[in-house]
């Protein structure tokens, strides 16, 4: 993966100058985009292209923060790591084929890496996670300077500090850390701590060659010991072996190899290996307008992203991912049976764990990431009626039983409940895809996914020989598509719209032909084609809707969304279009950070935007390469 170079010191290059906000310059920030991702399956941690670590939430994704600086710069905390010259140019890459991260520092005296891992923790749930920093000398010498500075609970406990020789113990109510020196006998001077109020300061001198670091440990069962180089060394072995092991499972060979794997660690990063469950981004608060009041959190699991994660990874090869999501999906779907519920025996979104407390609170005392507040944890939305992800569930479900991964009786009962809800509430307006606020509406993609659900579950009880209400669920099924054909049509725009009596287009539509509703060379698909190409997209990059032309009851504008560049790619792809497909992807490519990652929105300086990264955006970046790599492959034989 290439590497990008950022000067650290001391111009304001890839940083984001604040705005003003009660006539007062709010300090600099690192872009969203200019940071990388570690984890062990059960949380997350970024770290920014100067060594820090601004984003950290223990024991969970979805649990309080420790290191919360990206979202306020004094008050969030942060774990830092640098050189002490501040003249020094930055690179940063992972190591090939895994998620150990490297950050590169080049000064007149020296080269230094700061490695970042979190080793595995497995299946079982823990609230002990170690981040290991592992300092290296390259060339020359140089000495780092490091900071550990955590922020409790978003910064709302207070905690203790308690030094030793052998590093620091951060005690607050409900959490510890532990920051463990990692040293040989006889350089007890190498790494030296220097207590501060709340927090702790250490430099390490290196000559080139040399290797120590530190580990930080939360929930540690005593007070910091001393890690040897070997047992360091054994972690991070370990967690090579780990990373190249998984992804070897890959079966994909095709053109965009580098992307679509770097896509597949990242999904994987942020899935909860306890539950098989997939949060939509590591973090929250991140703004899809700087300034504005579009900051969402993000570290919970909604259906409809992770119904879409079966494809991307049966897609690659990862058969053991998509069977732990199906029955963490099913559990979800037992609970409420046959529940009387306005808002349907589904969720749209849960914690990792498979809960729905999910109330949304503002942290008023956070100014937000370069002013951009307020700074929400928690989601209002998990209670919104959204009739798509019935038909995004049983969608994955068919396409996880044509791999092989069957449902068991229970599994089917609840569906089969599920699917008699539906027949009931389908044709009634809801939020819609994008969790708008600005009331319910006739959304057509809702009708379209409600459409699939029926259509895939009678597939799935022919398959199966599963008892199914087939007249109803057939019936049903019926007048969705004629519905849709006569009022989600518009006859003078020649085009699918938004919802019901608009004019206004929605890139969700885009998946019309991916899910069957529509043939790729339907005159009815290519003009809403045509349609989206004048109104939605500028330069390949694709705006889910025009929020002025359909106000979705929230300030502000956005930027373009990369999950409908990506699917863009696909439906041009499946249209004919492959040239121009091809062009758009490689286009698209060019967005990703240095480390091929991806936020979900895109501003017009191309500076990336929203929450990082984005698991939806990562899993359309696979579907599109698939299927375009598909598309040329087939093209290529025909032309033989």
């Amino acid at each position: 993966m290439a590497t990008a170079r950022v000067d650290s010191c001391p111009s304001r290059a890839g940083r984001c100058v604040g705005t003003r906000r009660k006539g007062l310059l709010m300090d600099e920030y690192p872009l969203i985009e200019n940071h990388g991702l570690i984890g062990d399956l059960q949380t997350a941690a970024l770290v920014s292209t100067d060594g820090t670590i601004d984003w950290f939430c223990c024991p969970r994704f979805d649990s309080p923060s420790v290191f919360g600086g990206l979202l306020d710069k004094k008050k969030g905390g942060r774990f830092s790591i640098g050189p002490t010259e501040k003249t020094h140019a930055t690179k940063q890459l992972y190591i090939p084929d895994t998620a150990i991260l490297v950050t590169r520092f080049m000064t007149e005296s020296g080269t230094g890496e700061v490695v970042d891992f979190m080793p595995v923790t497995g299946t079982t749930a823990t609230d002990r996670h170690r981040l290991v920093r592992m300092l290296r000398c390259v060339r020359g010498s140089m000495t780092f300077e490091g900071e550990v500075a955590p922020r409790f609970d978003y910064g709302r406990k207070p905690h203790t500090l308690h030094l030793t020789q052998h590093g620091a113990l951060f005690t607050s109510d409900g959490l510890d850390l532990a920051v463990h020196a990692v040293r040989e006998p006889g350089d007890e001077r190498l790494l030296r701590l220097f207590p501060g109020e709340r927090d702790f300061h250490f430099t390490l001198t290196l000559k080139a060659g040399e290797q120590r670091g530190v580990v930080m440990e939360s929930s540690p069962d005593g007070m910091p010991h001393e890690f040897r180089l070997a047992e360091f060394q054994q972690r991070f072995d370990e967690t090579l072996r780990f990373w190249r092991s998984w992804l070897g499972q890959s079966v994909y060979t095709g053109r965009w190899r580098e992307a679509v794997e770097r896509s597949a660690v990242t999904l994987k990063l942020m899935t909860y290996a306890p539950s098989g469950a997939l949060v939509a981004a590591p973090t929250a608060g991140l703004p899809e307008q700087l300034g504005g009041e579009r900051n969402w959190d993000y570290r919970f699991t909604w259906i409809r992203d992770a119904s879409f994660s079966v494809y991307a990874l049966l897609g690659l090869g990862f058969k053991e991912e998509a069977h732990a999501f199906i029955g963490w999906l099913s559990d979800r779907a037992k609970e409420k049976a046959g529940a009387d519920s306005d808002t349907g025996p589904l969720n749209i979104m849960y914690r990792v764990d498979g809960s729905s407390d999910l109330v949304e609170e503002t942290l008023g005392h956070w100014e937000g990431y370069c002013g951009s507040s307020p700074v929400r944890i928690g989601n209002g939305a998990a209670t919104q009626l959204q009739l798509d992800i019935y038909g995004e569930a049983m969608d994955s479900i068919y396409f996880a039983n044509q791999h092989g991964i069957k449902l068991g009786t229970k599994g089917w009962r609840s569906l089969h409940t599920l699917l008699d809800w539906l027949v009931d509430h389908w044709d009634q307006p809801d939020e819609g895809l994008w969790e708008t606020r600005g009331g319910p509406k006739d959304f057509t993609y809702g009708r379209v996914m409600s459409w699939v659900a029926f259509d895939r579950a009678l597939r799935l009880a022919a398959a199966n020989g599963r008892p199914a209400t087939r007249g109803r669920w057939t019936s049903e099924r019926d007048r969705i598509y004629e519905q849709i054909l006569d009022r989600g049509w518009d006859p003078g725009r020649e085009a699918f719209v938004q919802y019901y009596g608009s004019d206004v287009l929605d890139s969700s539509l885009l998946r019309m032909p991916t899910v069957g509703f529509i043939t790729p060379d339907d005159p009815m698909w290519t003009s809403t084609l045509d349609a989206m190409d004048r109104d939605l997209v500028t330069d390949s990059l694709v705006y889910r809707y025009d929020p002025q032309s359909s106000p979705d009851g929230l300030r502000g504008s956005e930027g373009t969304f990369s999950l409908c560049t990506f699917m863009y790619v696909d439906a041009l792809a499946r249209a004919g279009r492959t040239e121009q497909a091809r062009l758009v992807l490689e286009k698209m490519l060019t967005y990703a950070n240095h480390l091929g990652l991806y936020s979900e929105e895109i501003d017009l300086t191309g500076r990336q935007l929203g929450n990082f990264p984005q698991a939806f955006t990562h899993l359309a970046l696979i579907d599109a390469a698939i299927t375009l790599d598909a598309t040329l492959n087939a093209a290529r034989g025909a032309g033989r």
